[in-house]
Protein backbone atom coordinates (compact mmCIF):
# COMPACT_ATOMS: atom_id res chain seq x y z
CA UNK A 1 0.00 0.00 0.00
CA UNK A 2 1.36 3.86 -0.81
CA UNK A 3 2.28 5.42 1.71
CA UNK A 4 2.96 9.22 2.69
CA UNK A 5 5.37 10.18 0.21
CA UNK A 6 3.24 10.70 -2.51
CA UNK A 7 3.33 12.38 -6.39
CA UNK A 8 1.03 14.88 -7.43
CA UNK A 9 -2.65 13.25 -7.46
CA UNK A 10 -5.66 14.21 -9.27
CA UNK A 11 -9.10 13.92 -7.02
CA UNK A 12 -10.86 13.06 -10.10
CA UNK A 13 -8.24 10.10 -11.48
CA UNK A 14 -8.32 7.98 -7.73
CA UNK A 15 -8.83 4.64 -8.05
CA UNK A 16 -11.74 4.28 -5.37
CA UNK A 17 -12.38 1.19 -5.36
CA UNK A 18 -8.33 0.08 -5.06
CA UNK A 19 -8.23 2.44 -2.24
CA UNK A 20 -11.55 1.10 0.00
CA UNK A 21 -10.57 -2.34 -1.36
CA UNK A 22 -6.94 -1.75 0.50
CA UNK A 23 -8.37 -0.35 3.71
CA UNK A 24 -10.86 -2.78 4.28
CA UNK A 25 -8.04 -5.87 3.74
CA UNK A 26 -6.50 -3.97 7.15
CA UNK A 27 -9.57 -3.07 8.72
CA UNK A 28 -10.14 -7.01 8.25
CA UNK A 29 -6.36 -7.76 9.90
CA UNK A 30 -7.19 -5.28 12.64
CA UNK A 31 -10.33 -7.05 13.15
CA UNK A 32 -8.65 -10.44 13.41
CA UNK A 33 -6.02 -9.35 15.73
CA UNK A 34 -8.27 -7.68 18.37
CA UNK A 35 -10.40 -10.73 18.45
CA UNK A 36 -7.77 -12.72 19.46
CA UNK A 37 -6.48 -9.73 21.72
CA UNK A 38 -3.21 -9.72 19.94
CA UNK A 39 -3.01 -5.96 21.03
CA UNK A 40 0.65 -4.97 19.55
CA UNK A 41 -0.72 -6.04 15.89
CA UNK A 42 -3.91 -4.06 16.52
CA UNK A 43 -1.28 -1.16 17.71
CA UNK A 44 0.98 -1.73 14.11
CA UNK A 45 -1.42 -2.18 11.68
CA UNK A 46 -3.82 0.74 12.63
CA UNK A 47 -0.58 2.95 12.51
CA UNK A 48 0.04 1.56 9.39
CA UNK A 49 -3.70 2.24 8.17
CA UNK A 50 -3.52 5.71 9.27
CA UNK A 51 -0.13 5.96 7.75
CA UNK A 52 -1.30 5.10 4.05
CA UNK A 53 -2.54 7.39 1.28
CA UNK A 54 -5.19 5.35 0.45
CA UNK A 55 -6.67 5.79 4.35
CA UNK A 56 -6.05 9.28 4.33
CA UNK A 57 -8.00 9.78 0.95
CA UNK A 58 -10.62 7.72 2.21
CA UNK A 59 -11.03 9.99 5.54
CA UNK A 60 -11.07 13.31 3.07
CA UNK A 61 -13.88 12.29 1.35
CA UNK A 62 -15.73 10.60 3.79
CA UNK A 63 -16.05 14.55 5.32
CA UNK A 64 -16.27 16.47 2.01
CA UNK A 65 -18.76 14.13 0.08
CA UNK A 66 -20.02 11.40 2.12
CA UNK A 67 -21.64 13.41 4.72
CA UNK A 68 -23.39 15.96 2.12
CA UNK A 69 -25.89 16.88 5.22
CA UNK A 70 -23.46 18.46 7.55
CA UNK A 71 -23.42 21.71 5.65
CA UNK A 72 -22.26 23.34 9.28
CA UNK A 73 -18.86 24.89 9.72
CA UNK A 74 -17.02 24.88 12.25
CA UNK A 75 -14.54 27.55 13.80
CA UNK A 76 -12.48 27.88 10.50
CA UNK A 77 -15.77 28.77 8.48
CA UNK A 78 -15.30 25.83 5.61
CA UNK A 79 -17.99 23.97 4.37
CA UNK A 80 -16.63 22.82 1.44
CA UNK A 81 -13.61 22.16 -0.43
CA UNK A 82 -12.59 22.00 -4.26
CA UNK A 83 -10.48 19.14 -5.56
CA UNK A 84 -7.21 20.49 -5.31
CA UNK A 85 -7.55 21.51 -1.84
CA UNK A 86 -8.73 17.67 -0.81
CA UNK A 87 -5.26 16.66 -2.01
CA UNK A 88 -3.47 18.69 -0.28
CA UNK A 89 -5.57 18.35 3.29
CA UNK A 90 -4.94 14.23 2.66
CA UNK A 91 -1.12 15.36 2.57
CA UNK A 92 -1.61 17.29 5.36
CA UNK A 93 -3.33 14.76 7.15
CA UNK A 94 -1.54 13.56 10.43
CA UNK A 95 -2.07 13.33 14.07
CA UNK A 96 -0.20 15.86 16.26
CA UNK A 97 -1.73 15.64 19.49
CA UNK A 98 -3.50 19.01 19.09
CA UNK A 99 -6.77 20.32 17.99
CA UNK A 100 -8.26 23.35 17.01
CA UNK A 101 -11.95 24.65 19.34
CA UNK A 102 -15.21 23.54 17.90
CA UNK A 103 -17.57 26.18 16.77
CA UNK A 104 -21.19 25.79 19.14
CA UNK A 105 -23.90 26.65 16.72
CA UNK A 106 -27.75 25.16 17.99
CA UNK A 107 -30.41 23.74 16.20
CA UNK A 108 -34.02 23.20 16.86
CA UNK A 109 -35.24 20.32 18.81
CA UNK A 110 -38.12 18.44 16.80
CA UNK A 111 -41.59 19.64 18.01
CA UNK A 112 -39.73 22.22 20.80
CA UNK A 113 -38.75 25.59 21.23
CA UNK A 114 -35.73 24.50 23.05
CA UNK A 115 -32.37 24.19 20.97
CA UNK A 116 -29.52 21.69 21.29
CA UNK A 117 -26.30 22.90 21.48
CA UNK A 118 -23.53 21.21 19.02
CA UNK A 119 -19.75 21.30 18.69
CA UNK A 120 -18.59 21.06 15.22
CA UNK A 121 -14.35 20.63 14.75
CA UNK A 122 -13.28 21.89 11.46
CA UNK A 123 -12.51 20.68 8.45
CA UNK A 124 -9.30 19.47 9.39
CA UNK A 125 -10.07 17.99 12.69
CA UNK A 126 -13.35 15.98 11.02
CA UNK A 127 -10.90 14.63 8.46
CA UNK A 128 -8.56 13.35 11.51
CA UNK A 129 -11.43 12.02 13.14
CA UNK A 130 -12.41 10.16 9.87
CA UNK A 131 -9.02 9.00 9.77
CA UNK A 132 -8.80 7.80 13.11
CA UNK A 133 -12.26 6.27 13.42
CA UNK A 134 -10.96 3.76 10.36
CA UNK A 135 -8.62 2.51 12.43
CA UNK A 136 -10.63 2.63 15.97
CA UNK A 137 -14.11 0.76 14.41
CA UNK A 138 -12.78 -2.51 13.69
CA UNK A 139 -10.84 -2.99 16.74
CA UNK A 140 -13.93 -2.34 18.69
CA UNK A 141 -16.32 -4.32 16.22
CA UNK A 142 -14.45 -7.39 17.77
CA UNK A 143 -15.00 -6.14 21.24
CA UNK A 144 -18.71 -4.02 21.42
CA UNK A 145 -21.30 -6.86 22.91
CA UNK A 146 -23.86 -8.57 21.15
CA UNK A 147 -26.62 -6.35 21.88
CA UNK A 148 -25.47 -3.11 20.96
CA UNK A 149 -26.73 -2.20 17.72
CA UNK A 150 -26.62 1.32 17.26
CA UNK A 151 -24.23 3.68 15.09
CA UNK A 152 -22.19 0.20 14.43
CA UNK A 153 -21.87 -1.01 10.41
CA UNK A 154 -23.94 -3.72 9.35
CA UNK A 155 -26.28 -3.22 12.58
CA UNK A 156 -29.58 -1.52 12.59
CA UNK A 157 -32.90 -0.56 14.42
CA UNK A 158 -34.21 -2.94 12.90
CA UNK A 159 -32.00 -6.13 13.83
CA UNK A 160 -32.67 -4.34 17.58
CA UNK A 161 -36.89 -4.37 17.16
CA UNK A 162 -36.21 -7.96 15.83
CA UNK A 163 -34.12 -9.21 19.19
CA UNK A 164 -36.76 -7.20 21.46
CA UNK A 165 -39.54 -9.21 19.74
CA UNK A 166 -37.87 -12.71 20.01
CA UNK A 167 -37.33 -11.55 23.81
CA UNK A 168 -41.18 -11.11 24.70
CA UNK A 169 -42.83 -13.28 21.92
CA UNK A 170 -43.12 -15.98 23.87
CA UNK A 171 -43.28 -14.55 27.72
CA UNK A 172 -44.69 -11.09 28.27
CA UNK A 173 -42.28 -9.10 30.69
CA UNK A 174 -41.99 -5.87 32.17
CA UNK A 175 -39.65 -3.75 31.21
CA UNK A 176 -37.08 -0.66 31.52
CA UNK A 177 -36.99 1.53 29.29
CA UNK A 178 -34.07 4.55 29.85
CA UNK A 179 -32.98 7.31 27.60
CA UNK A 180 -29.50 8.68 28.17
CA UNK A 181 -30.64 11.94 26.80
CA UNK A 182 -27.43 14.17 27.31
CA UNK A 183 -24.97 10.99 27.06
CA UNK A 184 -22.23 12.85 25.36
CA UNK A 185 -22.38 16.20 27.56
CA UNK A 186 -21.04 14.57 30.90
CA UNK A 187 -18.73 11.54 30.18
CA UNK A 188 -16.20 11.40 32.41
CA UNK A 189 -12.59 12.05 30.15
CA UNK A 190 -10.10 10.00 32.60
CA UNK A 191 -12.86 7.32 32.39
CA UNK A 192 -13.51 7.27 28.62
CA UNK A 193 -8.97 7.31 28.03
CA UNK A 194 -9.03 4.98 30.36
CA UNK A 195 -11.76 2.58 28.44
CA UNK A 196 -10.12 2.75 25.19
CA UNK A 197 -6.98 1.25 25.82
CA UNK A 198 -4.93 2.45 23.04
CA UNK A 199 -1.86 3.28 21.63
CA UNK A 200 -0.34 6.74 22.87
CA UNK A 201 -0.68 8.37 19.55
CA UNK A 202 -4.15 7.96 19.65
CA UNK A 203 -4.32 8.30 23.23
CA UNK A 204 -3.49 11.93 23.23
CA UNK A 205 -4.83 12.82 20.25
CA UNK A 206 -7.99 11.82 21.19
CA UNK A 207 -7.58 13.82 24.62
CA UNK A 208 -6.58 16.33 22.00
CA UNK A 209 -10.26 16.92 20.71
CA UNK A 210 -12.07 15.83 24.36
CA UNK A 211 -9.94 19.00 25.76
CA UNK A 212 -10.19 21.34 22.79
CA UNK A 213 -12.86 23.46 23.88
CA UNK A 214 -15.88 25.33 22.09
CA UNK A 215 -15.98 28.37 20.56
CA UNK A 216 -19.15 30.33 21.53
CA UNK A 217 -18.77 33.82 19.14
CA UNK A 218 -15.68 34.74 20.28
CA UNK A 219 -15.52 33.45 23.42
CA UNK A 220 -14.03 30.08 24.14
CA UNK A 221 -15.42 27.78 26.94
CA UNK A 222 -12.65 24.62 27.67
CA UNK A 223 -14.73 20.97 28.05
CA UNK A 224 -13.19 19.42 31.00
CA UNK A 225 -16.15 16.46 30.04
CA UNK A 226 -18.23 14.94 27.46
CA UNK A 227 -17.45 13.50 23.98
CA UNK A 228 -16.94 15.69 20.38
CA UNK A 229 -21.02 16.57 19.45
CA UNK A 230 -21.38 16.25 15.94
CA UNK A 231 -17.68 15.21 15.31
CA UNK A 232 -16.97 11.94 13.09
CA UNK A 233 -15.79 9.87 15.60
CA UNK A 234 -18.39 10.97 18.07
CA UNK A 235 -20.72 8.25 17.66
CA UNK A 236 -17.91 5.55 18.23
CA UNK A 237 -16.48 7.02 21.34
CA UNK A 238 -20.25 7.21 22.74
CA UNK A 239 -20.46 3.36 22.00
CA UNK A 240 -17.13 2.77 24.00
CA UNK A 241 -17.89 4.43 26.92
CA UNK A 242 -21.26 2.55 26.78
CA UNK A 243 -19.64 -0.36 26.27
CA UNK A 244 -19.80 -2.97 29.75
CA UNK A 245 -23.19 -2.52 30.33
CA UNK A 246 -24.53 -5.66 28.82
CA UNK A 247 -21.55 -7.28 30.58
CA UNK A 248 -22.30 -6.46 33.82
CA UNK A 249 -26.01 -7.06 33.90
CA UNK A 250 -24.32 -11.11 32.81
CA UNK A 251 -22.43 -11.09 35.44
CA UNK A 252 -24.84 -9.74 37.93
CA UNK A 253 -28.32 -12.03 36.05
CA UNK A 254 -27.62 -15.21 35.32
CA UNK A 255 -28.29 -18.52 35.84
CA UNK A 256 -26.28 -22.08 35.87
CA UNK A 257 -28.65 -24.52 33.30
CA UNK A 258 -27.04 -27.80 33.62
CA UNK A 259 -23.37 -28.63 35.53
CA UNK A 260 -21.37 -26.12 33.01
CA UNK A 261 -23.43 -23.73 30.69
CA UNK A 262 -24.97 -20.61 31.89
CA UNK A 263 -27.90 -18.46 30.81
CA UNK A 264 -28.51 -14.72 30.94
CA UNK A 265 -31.89 -14.58 32.69
CA UNK A 266 -32.53 -10.59 32.07
CA UNK A 267 -32.98 -9.45 28.12
CA UNK A 268 -31.02 -6.02 27.26
CA UNK A 269 -30.89 -4.01 24.15
CA UNK A 270 -28.97 -0.80 23.58
CA UNK A 271 -29.18 1.44 20.38
CA UNK A 272 -26.60 4.37 21.15
CA UNK A 273 -28.06 5.90 24.19
CA UNK A 274 -31.02 4.18 24.25
CA UNK A 275 -31.66 1.15 25.90
CA UNK A 276 -34.15 -1.73 27.52
CA UNK A 277 -33.79 -4.34 29.73
CA UNK A 278 -36.75 -7.09 30.18
CA UNK A 279 -37.68 -9.68 32.14
CA UNK A 280 -40.95 -11.82 34.01
CA UNK A 281 -39.64 -10.51 37.51
CA UNK A 282 -40.76 -7.03 38.56
CA UNK A 283 -37.78 -7.05 41.10
CA UNK A 284 -35.35 -8.35 38.88
CA UNK A 285 -36.04 -5.12 36.59
CA UNK A 286 -35.82 -3.11 39.98
CA UNK A 287 -32.06 -4.58 40.74
CA UNK A 288 -30.93 -3.74 37.49
CA UNK A 289 -32.07 -0.43 37.08
CA UNK A 290 -30.04 -0.20 40.39
CA UNK A 291 -26.84 -1.74 39.35
CA UNK A 292 -27.78 0.69 35.91
CA UNK A 293 -27.86 3.71 37.59
CA UNK A 294 -24.52 2.89 39.57
CA UNK A 295 -22.60 1.91 36.53
CA UNK A 296 -23.57 4.73 34.70
CA UNK A 297 -22.42 7.12 37.28
CA UNK A 298 -18.96 5.85 37.39
CA UNK A 299 -18.60 7.44 33.90
CA UNK A 300 -20.40 10.51 34.80
CA UNK A 301 -23.73 9.96 33.10
CA UNK A 302 -27.09 9.80 34.63
CA UNK A 303 -29.95 8.14 32.85
CA UNK A 304 -32.73 9.88 32.13
CA UNK A 305 -36.70 9.20 31.01
CA UNK A 306 -36.57 5.96 32.57
CA UNK A 307 -40.31 4.35 33.35
CA UNK A 308 -41.03 0.88 33.35
CA UNK A 309 -44.07 -0.82 32.24
CA UNK A 310 -44.93 -4.37 31.12
CA UNK A 311 -45.48 -5.84 27.64
CA UNK A 312 -49.31 -6.73 27.94
CA UNK A 313 -50.70 -5.73 31.33
CA UNK A 314 -50.94 -2.45 32.41
CA UNK A 315 -48.33 -1.25 35.16
CA UNK A 316 -48.37 2.50 36.55
CA UNK A 317 -50.97 3.28 33.81
CA UNK A 318 -48.86 2.37 31.00
CA UNK A 319 -49.38 -0.90 28.65
CA UNK A 320 -46.35 -1.79 26.17
CA UNK A 321 -43.84 0.98 25.33
CA UNK A 322 -41.89 3.37 22.81
CA UNK A 323 -38.33 2.65 21.56
CA UNK A 324 -36.41 3.83 18.45
CA UNK A 325 -39.87 5.10 16.61
CA UNK A 326 -41.59 1.96 17.24
CA UNK A 327 -44.59 1.09 19.39
CA UNK A 328 -44.38 -2.93 21.36
CA UNK A 329 -47.04 -3.97 22.91
CA UNK A 330 -48.71 -7.25 23.15
CA UNK A 331 -52.77 -7.48 22.19
CA UNK A 332 -55.15 -10.23 23.65
CA UNK A 333 -56.52 -12.08 21.13
CA UNK A 334 -58.39 -15.55 20.65
CA UNK A 335 -56.77 -19.12 20.03
CA UNK A 336 -57.39 -19.00 16.88
CA UNK A 337 -54.99 -15.73 16.24
CA UNK A 338 -52.75 -17.02 19.56
CA UNK A 339 -49.36 -18.48 19.25
CA UNK A 340 -48.45 -21.49 20.48
CA UNK A 341 -46.19 -21.73 24.26
CA UNK A 342 -42.63 -22.84 23.07
CA UNK A 343 -44.12 -25.82 20.63
CA UNK A 344 -46.81 -27.35 22.70
CA UNK A 345 -50.47 -27.13 22.45
CA UNK A 346 -51.04 -24.05 24.99
CA UNK A 347 -52.00 -21.03 23.85
CA UNK A 348 -50.53 -17.39 24.82
CA UNK A 349 -53.80 -15.50 24.61
CA UNK A 350 -51.80 -12.50 23.56
CA UNK A 351 -50.01 -11.68 19.93
CA UNK A 352 -47.37 -9.17 19.74
CA UNK A 353 -47.60 -6.20 17.15
CA UNK A 354 -44.59 -3.48 16.57
CA UNK A 355 -46.19 -0.36 14.84
CA UNK A 356 -45.22 2.91 14.28
CA UNK A 357 -45.40 4.99 17.97
CA UNK A 358 -47.65 7.89 17.86
CA UNK A 359 -45.21 10.44 18.63
CA UNK A 360 -43.15 9.20 15.18
CA UNK A 361 -46.47 9.35 13.33
CA UNK A 362 -46.74 13.16 14.64
CA UNK A 363 -43.18 13.73 13.78
CA UNK A 364 -43.37 12.88 10.38
CA UNK A 365 -46.43 14.78 10.13
CA UNK A 366 -44.84 17.89 11.08
CA UNK A 367 -41.83 17.54 8.82
CA UNK A 368 -44.59 16.93 5.94
CA UNK A 369 -46.73 20.35 7.21
CA UNK A 370 -43.00 22.12 6.90
CA UNK A 371 -42.54 21.09 3.71
CA UNK A 372 -46.07 21.99 2.23
CA UNK A 373 -45.84 25.43 4.29
CA UNK A 374 -42.05 25.99 2.46
CA UNK A 375 -43.18 25.26 -0.93
CA UNK A 376 -46.68 27.14 -0.48
CA UNK A 377 -45.35 29.05 -4.03
CA UNK A 378 -43.42 25.72 -5.56
CA UNK A 379 -44.98 24.12 -8.64
CA UNK A 380 -46.64 20.85 -8.17
CA UNK A 381 -43.56 19.14 -9.31
CA UNK A 382 -41.26 20.33 -7.06
CA UNK A 383 -43.68 19.51 -4.55
CA UNK A 384 -43.79 16.06 -5.56
CA UNK A 385 -40.21 15.55 -5.89
CA UNK A 386 -39.40 17.12 -2.10
CA UNK A 387 -42.40 15.03 -0.61
CA UNK A 388 -41.10 11.49 -2.45
CA UNK A 389 -38.19 11.08 -0.75
CA UNK A 390 -39.40 11.59 2.91
CA UNK A 391 -42.49 9.49 2.32
CA UNK A 392 -39.75 6.55 0.73
CA UNK A 393 -37.54 6.92 3.41
CA UNK A 394 -40.02 6.71 6.53
CA UNK A 395 -42.25 4.07 5.03
CA UNK A 396 -39.06 2.13 4.10
CA UNK A 397 -38.16 2.07 8.04
CA UNK A 398 -41.40 0.70 9.46
CA UNK A 399 -41.55 -1.72 6.26
CA UNK A 400 -40.79 -4.48 8.51
CA UNK A 401 -43.32 -3.68 11.13
CA UNK A 402 -46.74 -4.02 11.66
CA UNK A 403 -48.05 -0.77 9.30
CA UNK A 404 -50.27 -0.94 6.66
CA UNK A 405 -53.17 0.56 8.96
CA UNK A 406 -51.08 3.39 10.07
CA UNK A 407 -49.89 3.72 6.24
CA UNK A 408 -53.47 4.43 4.87
CA UNK A 409 -54.26 6.81 7.72
CA UNK A 410 -51.38 8.79 6.95
CA UNK A 411 -51.94 8.76 3.39
CA UNK A 412 -55.43 10.24 4.49
CA UNK A 413 -54.19 12.93 6.45
CA UNK A 414 -51.93 13.75 3.19
CA UNK A 415 -54.51 13.72 0.97
CA UNK A 416 -56.01 16.07 3.01
CA UNK A 417 -53.09 18.51 3.91
CA UNK A 418 -52.57 18.39 -0.61
CA UNK A 419 -56.37 19.44 -0.51
CA UNK A 420 -55.67 22.49 1.23
CA UNK A 421 -52.67 23.64 -0.31
CA UNK A 422 -54.11 22.77 -4.11
CA UNK A 423 -57.40 25.03 -2.90
CA UNK A 424 -55.13 27.98 -1.99
CA UNK A 425 -53.46 28.22 -5.57
CA UNK A 426 -57.01 28.07 -7.40
CA UNK A 427 -57.95 30.90 -9.12
CA UNK A 428 -61.07 33.15 -9.07
CA UNK A 429 -64.26 31.37 -10.03
CA UNK A 430 -62.69 27.52 -9.90
CA UNK A 431 -64.48 25.09 -8.09
CA UNK A 432 -63.20 22.31 -6.14
CA UNK A 433 -63.85 19.85 -8.79
CA UNK A 434 -61.76 21.98 -11.03
CA UNK A 435 -58.71 21.83 -8.47
CA UNK A 436 -59.33 17.95 -8.02
CA UNK A 437 -59.19 17.54 -11.74
CA UNK A 438 -55.87 19.56 -11.73
CA UNK A 439 -53.89 18.15 -9.45
CA UNK A 440 -55.49 14.65 -9.23
CA UNK A 441 -55.96 11.92 -11.90
CA UNK A 442 -59.38 10.97 -10.52
CA UNK A 443 -60.77 12.34 -13.97
CA UNK A 444 -57.62 10.49 -16.34
CA UNK A 445 -58.30 6.99 -15.35
CA UNK A 446 -55.29 7.33 -12.37
CA UNK A 447 -57.40 7.30 -9.42
CA UNK A 448 -56.76 9.06 -6.41
CA UNK A 449 -53.57 10.37 -7.31
CA UNK A 450 -51.35 13.30 -6.77
CA UNK A 451 -49.66 14.25 -10.27
CA UNK A 452 -48.93 16.52 -12.57
CA UNK A 453 -50.61 17.10 -15.76
CA UNK A 454 -48.53 15.14 -18.01
CA UNK A 455 -48.16 12.37 -15.46
CA UNK A 456 -44.35 12.51 -15.58
CA UNK A 457 -44.18 13.35 -11.35
CA UNK A 458 -46.34 11.04 -8.90
CA UNK A 459 -46.79 11.56 -5.60
CA UNK A 460 -46.10 8.21 -4.12
CA UNK A 461 -48.16 7.06 -1.34
CA UNK A 462 -47.23 4.84 2.33
CA UNK A 463 -49.90 1.98 1.22
CA UNK A 464 -48.03 1.40 -1.61
CA UNK A 465 -44.64 0.45 -0.01
CA UNK A 466 -44.89 -3.49 0.67
CA UNK A 467 -44.60 -4.71 4.29
CA UNK A 468 -41.82 -7.03 4.11
CA UNK A 469 -42.30 -8.56 7.74
CA UNK A 470 -39.53 -10.69 8.59
CA UNK A 471 -40.37 -14.53 10.13
CA UNK A 472 -39.25 -13.45 13.06
CA UNK A 473 -41.99 -10.25 13.58
CA UNK A 474 -44.93 -12.49 12.11
CA UNK A 475 -45.89 -14.26 15.03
Amino acid sequence: MDTVNQPMYEWETINWAKAKRSVFKLQKRIYQASERGDVKAVHRLQRLLTHSWYGKILAVRKVTQDNQGNNKSGADGVKRLRNYQKIKLAQELRFNDASQPKNRVRIPKPGKEEKRPLGIPTMKERAKQALMKLALEPEWEAKFEPNSYGFRPRWSARDAIATIFNDIAQKPKYVLDADIEKCSDPINHSKLLEKLQTSSTFRRQVKAWLKSGVMDGNNLFLTEEGTLQDGVISPLLANIALHGLEEILTNKFSRRIGKTSQKLAISFVRYANDFVIMDEDLEVILEAKTVIEEWLSEMGITASKTQITHTFKSHEGNTGFDFLGFNIRQYPCSDKQSGSVGGTEGKRGYKTLIKPSKEAIQKHLRKIDDLLERNHTSSQEQVINALNPLIREWAAYYSTVTSKETFNKIDSIIFHKLLGWAKSRRGRGQNNTEVVSKYWGVNRGLGWIFCTQDNKSILEKHQKSKIKTAATLNT
